[in-house]
């Protein structure tokens, strides 16, 4: 069986049934990526409707969108994204993976914030592995991210 493999940053064809291995590769081209500023290879990932749910932040759909909320999220002072695939469940032509996540977040003072949390991908093969929904949800209180955008914040108790 032919499948996708990550090889030196980019997809290529390799002979092997090994779909896990692929997709955790594809995993760490997304972050490698992001923290390049290659927003549209991280985009190239997903497919042509893929969507992208992060916490705080409106759904996003289709690579265009996606490379759109990345490049916000990069200008918002996001860097130094780290993915650790946790769980890779594959059925056929599907995979569910999921995983942990850390990024460091520079505000507009200068101070940097740690981010983290927890994520979910839902992969395709369509002849190659693609993202058709992934969801990154923040385990850290939202507080920095409200004095970042200069808002209060009140939350119910």
């Amino acid at each position: 069986m032919w499948q996708y493999a990550s090889s030196g940053g980019s997809a290529m064809l390799a002979p092997s049934g090994d779909a896990e291995s692929a997709v955790r590769d594809l995993v760490q081209d997304f972050a490698t990526h992001f923290n390049t500023g290659n927003y549209d290879q991280c985009a190239s990932i997903f497919l042509p409707e893929g969507q992208l749910m992060i916490s705080h932040r409106e759904p996003t759909y289709g690579k265009r969108g996606i490379e759109r909320t990345l490049r916000e999220l990069a200008d918002a002072g996001y860097q130094d994204l780290r993915l650790e695939t946790v769980r890779v469940d594959a059925a056929g032509d599907r995979i569910m993976e999921s995983g942990r996540y850390t990024a460091s977040v520079r505000l507009s003072k200068g101070k940097t914030v740690a981010d983290r949390g927890s994520y979910l991908a839902s992969w395709h093969r369509l002849g190659i592995w693609l993202i058709a929904a992934q969801c990154f949800s923040s385990s850290v209180p939202r507080t920095w991210q409200d004095a970042q955008e200069g808002q209060s914040h009140n939350r119910a108790s």
